[in-house]
């Protein structure tokens, strides 16, 4: 029987180059291997204000950019997490047994915090109990997420531990797996940044929208150094990586191998080649994209999805609310 695969993407802008190296990409790798359970964390939009227009395009794009990207829908289950209920009732029960002290220590709201920021919603500070939730519905035993999640899947497994000591087994305690190669891709204008879909330049950002030549200025406008070598290191040439890094994720070819083509001939030529991979890349996804949109299969994907999710989803929560002796059995 196969191992159980979980993860999401928040579309709260539209999808990057970086969101498809460090997670679509490899989605689509597993689903062979896996059963994958793939969903749109809509939920997950809403702790900062989305306009509403552009949230349900950026959400009608992240579903038909799945399935351009290759997901395959008779694989994978692929919903959206409203469509499931589950969700917000589990995610109220993680919440009341997470403790204060743990959402404290969670990146996001304590680096939003320490810098000032006004408004901050309880949704902000508790999306890691929803997070946590969103994984233990399923029985999950693989999370895929970048360096900067890992996190939450630790915390999710602390918290199904506890369940499970309090109230007996329940939850099938997570494992978060990260790829060696493209787990995070890094901003063209900040290399110590991530690629954020949040990008306010918006020239160190790729979209998976970005017509190619837009996206093959950026990458030759890419920040790398004065050093005027190519090698392999992250800590004094980061631009530099993490242009290498894209295009080996992007082409199969190991690092080193691309480093060796191109020793001594310039960050012009490799830039050059990094943005070919990427023009390569974008166009075929944009192409089978427009066939996704005109042919409207996206509803009839979700709504299959969320069933197959909920038949899943609701036996958790169930077996949860009883532990929990939530549920009353009139005779």
């Amino acid at each position: 029987m196969k191992k159980r695969m979980l993860s999401g993407i928040k579309p709260t802008g539209q999808l990057t180059l970086g969101n498809y190296i460090g997670a679509l990409r490899n989605f689509v790798n597993y689903q062979d291997d896996y059963e994958m359970i793939v969903f749109i964390a809509n939920l997950h939009c809403i702790t900062e204000y989305q306009d509403p227009e552009d949230l349900k395009k950026n959400l009608t794009d992240a579903v038909a950019l799945y399935l351009a990207c290759g997901l395959d829908p008779n694989k994978a289950t692929i919903f959206l997490q409203t469509d499931v209920p589950a969700h917000a009732q589990l995610g109220y029960i993680m919440a009341c047994n997470t403790y204060l002290g743990e959402l404290n220590r969670m990146t996001q709201f304590k680096d939003k915090s320490a810098k000032g920021e006004k408004n901050l919603t309880a949704g902000l500070y508790t999306y890691p109990c929803l997070m946590a939730a969103d994984i233990l519905l399923y029985d999950a035993n693989y999370v895929p997420v970048g360096e900067d999640q890992k996190q939450h899947v630790e915390l999710t497994r602390d918290i199904a531990q506890r369940f499970n000591n309090k109230y007996g087994e329940t939850f099938v305690v997570p494992e978060p797996l990260i790829a060696k190669v493209g787990a995070r891709i890094m901003s063209l204008t900040d290399p110590s940044k991530k690629m954020s879909k949040s990008d306010e330049t918006n020239k160190g950002c790729i979209y998976l929208l970005d017509d190619p030549k837009v996206a093959r200025k950026k990458i030759m406008s890419a920040v790398t150094d004065s050093l005027n070598d190519i090698k392999l290191d992250k800590e004094n040439q980061p631009g530099l990586y993490n242009l290498i890094e894209i295009a080996s994720a992007l082409s199969g070819r190991s690092m080193e191998d691309i480093v060796e083509e191109f020793k001594g001939q310039g960050y012009g030529k490799l830039k050059g080649y990094v943005a070919d991979v990427v023009c390569d890349t974008l166009e075929k996804i944009q192409g089978r994209y427009k066939e996704i949109i005109e042919s409207r299969q996206i509803e009839k994907v979700l709504e299959e999805g969320a069933q197959k999710a909920s038949a899943i989803a609701n036996k958790t929560l169930d077996k949860a609310v009883k532990k929990i002796g939530l549920e009353i059995k009139y005779q």
